[in-house]
């Protein structure tokens, strides 16, 4: 994939299955900027409607409410976390690349390679928005890696494997070579000049009007001395038939005709266009229409008949290409982008099937988790063992936990004390408001699960402060429950929900170091490669990750908080998830192909590429 720059525009190049090089417009930080205020008007609009309906649904404030009304607040939460998350991945899977914002502006994502966008890539570059968003949403990270990438990517983009392009709608305009000037003159169809002569005279007619009189005038009497004995004109003044000649030039090589100085292959130019032009502008238009409706809805006849047309223009393309000499042309541009909108068509990823779901939750995920124990236990061992040494300081020294440990927890140990002595649990325990936590917890975790995913691109700097700063503080809070004599209230609360959410920031973690590894030993793979293949293993982890956070925070808002379960019953719980979780993980082997080992991320990557 070649990068580079024509007519003030990031363009990149990448070469098709048919070995047909198509030219792609990157997108520019303004339009992309464009198409997300587009996107956060339609999420607000989202917002407030459902929020009115929220309100209408819930009578009483928050503090009255009813049993119902309580679940609908939960479930309004939920919604609009989801909202917030999977608007961007939903659409540009669904949408073959945009949202309603980039198609608005006419931006499309597109895999390196031209490929359609996947679910799973989609999935990776809008989960690592949690690092590309920094800091506090204001997308300072994702804009300066976009500014200095060559191909405008951000930190996701990398990661997912896909550049944000500019979709100039041909397939919409029917856009056909010029037309012929209004009387057929010869001049029209025949180039007089060599390519040099004709950018000598090209950059004159841009410049002429920033020339004084006397200069402007000499240059003229010059060039036209030069081409009048080439190109015969009945005009008189030398400003005329200049502006005739330049405007005739200019036409002719748009419609492909060969300069004065082209040999070869390169007088075909014009042949082609004039022969492919009228087959060019039929494709364009069935195009238009598969856009609306897709393939899949086509008789298998007309399928196999667009193919085949397909594959007639990717022949003059190649032909065009090489006629042209490297030279753009407005014609092998329209060509390119008919290609190009072709290939997206054809390539295009089948629509999500709910037998596929279902298999990516009880086969992909489970195979990846097996897969990837090393990364796995490697962020449970920083997880797991700053929480011991932590609990091990506060309990021999409970003066040293307001050093780590937040001011809002060290209050809750307080009034700990008391509510082990009442009987009353960790937490004031109102059914109505269990909904409200749960949501509210779910939504939490899964947030934090994605910013140590997300955390990988850091190299995994990120995601080892995450892991180790939350085992602190997670063994901090037990220390000094410990410290007073109440370690059986905070155990009572957390043991329920404990096994699915410290093995989802397990799972989380793991996902994080696949993408670190990536970076920092990408083996015999260059980084890229390795970083795009372990981002869609990881982001098997972090949908795994997101399950178990939802049965976690089902169980923390809803089971966790009842006082009057004694602690042998909630442990009971706890040792049920464990078995329920092992038989999860456990999932998939009927069907299982054992990779080969190897080392690095190279073997990680290269295995990632087969795995479903």
């Amino acid at each position: 994939m070649a990068v580079s720059t024509r007519s003030l525009e990031q363009v990149v190049d990448v070469e098709t299955p048919e070995q047909v090089v198509l030219t792609f417009t990157i997108a520019g930080i303004g339009s992309r900027a464009a198409a997300a205020l587009v996107d956060s008007l339609i999420l607000l609009l989202l917002f407030t409607a459902a929020g009115l309906i929220m309100g209408s649904l819930v009578s009483q404030g928050i503090h009255h409410i009813s049993s119902a009304e309580s679940i609908i607040l939960a479930l309004w939460f939920l919604l609009t976390f989801a909202m917030i998350w999977g608007y961007y991945v939903l659409f540009e899977a669904m949408w073959d690349g945009q949202t309603p914002g980039k198609r608005v502006i006419g931006l499309r994502v597109v895999r390196d390679g031209g490929f359609s966008i996947n679910f799973a890539a989609s999935a990776v570059r809008n989960v690592t928005r949690a690092l590309d968003a920094q800091p506090v949403g204001l997308y300072f990270v994702g804009l300066i890696s976009a500014i200095i990438s060559p191909s405008g990517k951000r930190l996701g983009d990398y990661a997912a494997g896909t550049i944000v392009v500019r979709e100039r709608a041909v397939t919409e305009r029917g856009a056909a070579p010029p037309p012929l000037p209004s009387g057929g003159s010869a001049i029209a169809t025949t180039t007089y000049l060599t390519d040099d002569e004709f950018a000598l005279l090209d950059r004159y007619e841009q410049r002429r009007t920033s020339l004084d009189r006397a200069h402007a005038y000499q240059f003229e009497s010059d060039l036209a001395a030069r081409f009048r004995p080439r190109a015969p004109s009945t005009v008189a003044t030398d400003r005329a038939f200049l502006a005739d000649l330049w405007t005739a030039e200019r036409d002719a090589r748009a419609r492909g005709a060969a300069a004065r100085s082209d040999t070869g292959a390169a007088r075909e130019q014009y042949a082609l266009v004039a022969q492919g032009g009228e087959r060019w502008r039929e494709f364009a238009a069935r195009l238009a229409v598969l856009r609306r409706e897709g393939l899949a809805k086509l008789p298998e006849e007309d399928v196999s008949d667009f193919v085949a047309r397909y594959r007639e223009l990717t022949t003059d393309l190649a032909r065009l290409t090489t006629a042209s000499r490297g030279r753009d042309s407005q014609s092998l541009w329209y060509l390119n982008r008919l290609v190009a909108s072709g290939h997206a068509m054809l390539y295009r990823d089948r629509p999500i099937a709910p037998r596929s779901i279902w298999r990516f939750i009880t086969r992909s995920i489970p195979r990846e988790i097996r897969r990837s124990w090393r990364p796995i236990i490697l962020a449970a061992l920083l997880l797991y063992v700053p929480a011991i040494v932590a609990w091990v300081v506060v309990v021999r020294d409970p003066a040293s936990a307001p050093s780590f440990i937040p001011a809002g927890m060290l209050d809750r140990a307080e009034e700990g004390i008391t509510r082990a002595r009442e009987g009353t649990g960790y937490i004031a325990d109102d059914p109505l408001m269990r909904p409200l936590i749960s949501s509210g917890v779910i939504s939490n975790n899964i947030r934090v699960s994605f910013s140590a995913f997300a955390g990988g691109l850091s190299a995994g700097i990120l995601t080892v402060i995450a892991l180790v700063f939350n085992g602190i503080e997670l063994g901090g809070v037990f220390g000094l429950y410990q410290s007073k004599g109440i370690l059986p209230l905070i155990v009572k609360f957390v043991a329920p929900h404990s096994v699915f959410e410290l093995s989802a920031i397990c799972l989380a973690g793991g996902a994080g170091f696949l993408l670190a590894a990536a970076i920092l030993l990408p083996g015999s793979l260059t980084r890229r490669e390795a970083l795009i293949a372990n981002g869609e293993r990881a982001i098997r982890l972090v949908a795994g990750a997101t399950l178990l956070l939802l049965c976690a925070g089902t169980l923390e808002g809803l089971i966790s908080p009842i006082p009057w379960w004694t602690l042998a019953q909630k442990l009971t719980i706890s040792g049920l998830t464990a078995v329920i979780l092992a038989l999860y993980i456990s999932l998939g082997r009927d069907d299982e192909t054992i990779p080969g080992t190897t080392g690095g991320a190279a073997g990680a990557a290269a295995h990632g590429r087969s795995a479903p």
